[in-house]
């Protein structure tokens, strides 16, 4: 029983047009879960719908619908799903660029916050003359 060359080395693909196997397995999941969630919940309310009754003059009291229209519930593609990020894959001077610059930056940040820290301080100073000043001295020997 042998096979052509050609069949042998042919991989088998799935059809183009059936776009969910190519989601990731976590997505094609979710996305079956919710088909599977709106099936059953079909089914309950088929099987939760009144019946006709029979000689009784009451009318059917009709069942609560939960979803009115099509754009109260986004569809599947649109609505986001939990994922875990396990890499991470920047080139080094990418990431050393970016920190670079970060840290330009940052910079008239901290000049602006150590002049609103001196004039706080030198409002406290003014405003409570008691407070402790703290002071350190450096002297160098002279020999």
């Amino acid at each position: 029983m042998s096979q052509s060359p050609t069949a042998a080395a042919s991989p088998d693909f799935m059809p183009v047009g059936d776009d969910s196997d190519d989601l990731p397995r976590t997505f094609r999941r979710e996305k079956e879960a919710r088909a599977r969630e709106a099936r059953e919940r079909a089914a309950q309310e088929r099987a939760a719908a009144p019946s006709l009754p029979l000689g009784s003059d009451v009318p059917p009291i009709p069942a609560p619908q939960v979803y009115t229209a099509a754009d109260v519930r986004p569809a599947v593609a649109e609505e986001t799903f939990p994922a875990t990020v396990r890499a991470f894959d920047v080139p080094f001077f990418h990431l050393m660029t970016f920190f670079l610059k970060a840290v330009v930056a940052a910079l008239p940040a901290l000049i602006l916050l150590t002049v609103i820290l001196w004039f706080m301080g030198a409002a406290l100073q003014s405003f409570f003359p008691s407070l402790v000043k703290m002071k350190i001295l450096l002297s160098f020997p002279n020999g």
